[in-house]
């Protein structure tokens, strides 16, 4: 009985040591949590703060380089949209340009021929206005001429006769200033475009060829005959 008791003495002051080590332990490791409780918050906050303040630092550096890069590509590539619109805009334009100065120079030229052709219409009906008046007055003058011809030698010195010539002259001046001249016939060679031979004729004078008589007198306005001459040519 003595011994078991003994024993059992034993074993109890053997599990009081063991829950006693326990119990240190445990309060060991509450204390070594516990100052790790209290020292990682400060670590923490600590860590935060300065993470916050280098993000802080770091962010708007780091976001104005960003945005002035983007701004940069930004504006390059609305440059090269602008440049290419404004590119192909020029070339509208200059096609425009190009199609519109054609136009007009096509115009002119138009409008030159049909100047052109207009003077040359107007100076054709001129011309056979004149030439129409011309024709119709050279009787007039054939008429003043036969009248002289007709005078006597006592009529020709009359004041009559003097303002018959008068006259006469005076017309024949107004002719010569819008060119319209007498064509040349007695003693010149036979031209068929100048002259008209109605008859031949002998002479002496002459040789065969030559005009030798006129009997109307032609006339030419502006270099182009109005009237052949009515000639006689030596045969």
């Amino acid at each position: 009985m003595s011994k078991d008791k003994h024993v059992s003495s034993k074993e109890k002051e053997t599990k009081k040591d063991l829950e006693k080590k326990v119990n240190e332990e445990k309060e060991v490791e509450a204390a070594k949590a516990e100052g790790n409780t209290e020292a990682a918050p400060e670590e923490t906050v600590e860590t935060k703060e300065a993470k916050a303040e280098d993000n802080a630092e770091a962010a708007p550096e780091e976001t104005a380089e960003t945005k002035e890069a983007k701004a940069e590509d930004n504006a390059e590539a609305k440059a090269e949209e602008t440049s290419e619109e404004e590119s192909a805009g020029n070339d509208k334009l200059k096609a425009k340009i190009d199609e519109l100065n054609d136009k007009c120079l096509r115009q002119m030229a138009e409008f030159e021929n049909f100047r052109k052709r207009t003077d040359k219409e107007k100076e054709a009906m001129f011309e056979t206005g004149a030439k129409s008046v011309i024709e119709k007055i050279l009787p007039v003058i054939d008429n003043f001429e036969r009248g002289f011809d007709a005078l006597t030698d006592e009529d020709k010195d009359s004041k009559f006769a003097e303002g018959m010539k008068m006259i006469y002259k005076q017309l024949m001046d107004e002719l010569d200033k819008i060119q319209v001249k007498p064509i040349e016939a007695v003693g010149k060679e036979f031209d068929p475009n100048l002259h008209n031979a109605v008859m031949q004729t002998e002479s002496d004078e002459y040789e065969s060829g030559i005009v030798a008589q006129e009997l109307q007198k032609g006339y030419t306005y502006r270099d182009q005959v109005v009237r052949h001459s009515m000639v006689a040519v030596v045969s």
